[in-house]
């Protein structure tokens, strides 16, 4: 069988990159495709030819990827896949488009539905520079939600990574959908149960990470806290915050893993699609504190792998940083439960029964799908929202 993997772009290394990683780990000899490529800021495959469309001939377009969004399509669409039996694509937004032959099967995994046209509010928050243009955006936004949803009906299957996403599929793109949760490598990450005397966020820098809301809950407590990583926020955050909160800005993955291994806890204050620094968290034997809605709620047991706090405000995070503090953990049981669930071999297991299904009997496979799906609500979105609603109600059990 001949395989496709194709990516919507490789110009920067997120948790969508690293789950892409691994799947071209996994196929070795699948063809590797995606818009815009940069080794330097992104997966380095060394030797593996990685395959671009059009958009890598246009002067800095990696660096400038998002000022490209609405050529995307087309230029997935020029993409020639007709020799290829299974394409699997990873996207948050453009890969879905891709064409493929009639007989062959495309599986979907969706890290999300395209969040800048279905989230706009939240997505310009963050590019606060771009929210002059939010008249002339809209109007062009508009036109590409029904490019969108039209080439959302490409693949034959989804798969999301988490309960939420998989919802946002089945309300915005009328498609059904089944969650294997995103592994992580549990290799690379180090087991400690010796912590150390700091706390450790890690996230890019971005308004909706609410790292804002750390800064000001750590202010207040005074105990040490690590914030690595890099992103347009970082200046104002950092003049914000006082002297025992530390910026690292960019750290390799060694450096990375070693710290969230001597962490007492790691904090996360975002509401996360799915979220792979909690899991990786634990994989490292470290409790989390974590924002208690959206993905996090299939990846965290509240007690046991971390502390849920209920509202993103400091005083909801400083009540659960308190209650962390006074939680008797085991640091081994926290760090079996990432492995049994969150392993590579666990998440590939799932997907190649999928894909095992798909290629023997397609339609068998998507009536499968079907009676797991929860009523479609596609007939009752307006187009001409702005937004749909994120939102994610969080358990008793959360502070």
């Amino acid at each position: 069988m001949k395989i496709a993997l194709v990516h919507d772009y490789l110009t920067q290394k997120g948790g969508a990159e690293r789950v892409f990683q691994l799947l071209c780990q996994r196929y070795p000899d699948a063809d590797i495709y995606t818009s815009l490529y940069d080794p330097d800021r992104s997966i380095d495959f060394g030797d593996r030819p990685v395959q671009t469309t059009w958009l890598q001939n246009i002067p800095n377009a990696a660096k400038n990827f998002r000022l490209l969004a609405p050529l995307y399509y087309s230029a997935f669409r020029s993409l020639d896949l007709q020799d290829y039996d299974l394409i699997i694509s990873s996207t948050t937004s453009f890969a879905k488009a891709v064409r493929k032959r009639p007989d062959a099967h495309h599986i979907c995994l969706c890290h999300n539905i395209t969040r800048f046209l279905w989230d706009t509010q939240t997505y310009l928050r963050e590019y606060g520079s771009y929210r002059r243009f939010s008249p002339a955006l809209e109007h062009v936004f508009r036109g590409m939600r029904a490019t969108d949803l039209k080439h959302a009906q490409e693949p034959d299957v989804y798969i999301g990574n988490s309960s939420v996403v998989v919802d946002r599929i089945r309300r915005i793109y009328d498609k059904p959908a089944q969650v294997i949760n995103y592994p992580i490598d549990t290799k690379q990450f180090i087991f400690s149960d010796q912590k150390e005397d700091f706390y450790l966020a890690s996230a890019r820098l971005l308004s909706y990470k609410r790292i804002d809301l750390i800064v000001e809950a750590f202010n207040w407590l005074g105990w040490r806290l690590l914030i690595v990583g890099d992103g347009p926020e970082r200046e104002r955050l950092q003049s914000q915050a006082r002297s025992n909160i530390e910026f690292l800005g960019y750290v390799p993955d060694v450096e990375r893993n070693q710290l969230m291994s001597k962490a007492k806890a790691v904090i996360v204050a975002a509401l996360e699609d799915y979220g792979l620094v909690p899991v990786e968290a634990n994989a490292s034997g470290t409790p989390v504190v974590a924002y208690g809605a959206g993905g996090v709620l299939d990846t965290q047991i509240s007690g046991k792998t971390g502390i849920l706090f209920k509202r993103q405000t400091p005083e909801s995070l400083q009540r659960g940083l308190v209650r962390s503090c006074e939680q008797e953990w085991d640091y081994k049981a926290i760090r079996e439960h990432a492995v049994d669930h969150f392993s590579e071999e666990t998440f590939f297991q799932k997907l190649e029964a999928v894909i095992d299904q798909v290629c023997e009997s397609p339609q068998s496979a998507s009536a499968d799908i079907s009676l797991r799906s929860t009523p479609h609500l596609h007939q009752e979105f307006d187009l001409d929202r702005e937004s749909f609603p994120i939102s994610s109600a969080c358990p008793e059990t959360v502070l």
